[in-house]
């Protein structure tokens, strides 16, 4: 699809992002990667004025090195998003810092643009929780901001039941 949703590259739409370590790399992190994995979340955002829309992301995430993931917690995040109105499918780039330990987090942070071409950005986290673990682990509430400000909020979850194959099938070491 052209026009203004695809017509920016992600180094560039990326690079004026505040994200550490990130950008335009994801053939070298397939090339030399400590980590790999699919993720698919899916639920609902809200507008403005609190009409419901769904929403649903899938994203492919990149550690280069087991060292400094192990360290930082954080990998690279690519992948697509559909929540109309804003944007029936973008693409997405982006960072996912997986801290289950020192900071009992998932965080995502990630930009797309929507259809009419504003640059927007999601960010969510994952507070994790030991005496609830399905629930905080699969359970993402985010925020949806453009130029103008905040959006939407989204509530999101992982399908454990519906997805656990896929998502360990996908998991890749090195």
């Amino acid at each position: 699809r052209g026009g203004p949703a695809t017509s920016w590259s992600a180094a560039t739409f990326f690079g004026g992002l505040p994200y550490r370590r990130c950008g335009d790399r994801r053939a070298a992190l397939q090339r030399a990667m400590g980590l790999r994995f699919d993720e698919t979340m899916t639920g609902t955002w809200r507008d403005a004025s609190s009409a419901e829309h769904p929403i649903r992301f899938t994203a492919q995430v990149y550690a280069g090195s087991w060292r400094r993931f192990l360290g930082d917690g954080l990998a690279e995040l690519t992948g697509t998003i559909e929540a109309p109105p804003l944007t029936a499918r973008a693409a997405l780039v982006g960072t996912i810092e997986i801290r289950p330990i020192r900071g009992r987090r998932i965080r995502y942070d990630f930009a797309f643009a929507a259809d009419d071409g504003r640059r927007c950005t999601f960010s969510g986290q994952k507070d994790l929780r030991w005496r609830d673990l399905e629930a905080s682990w699969t359970t993402l509430p985010a925020e949806l901001r453009g130029p103008e400000g905040v959006i939407g909020r989204c509530a999101m979850t992982f399908d454990l039941r519906g997805e656990w194959r896929r998502f360990l099938a996908s998991m890749r070491w090195r």
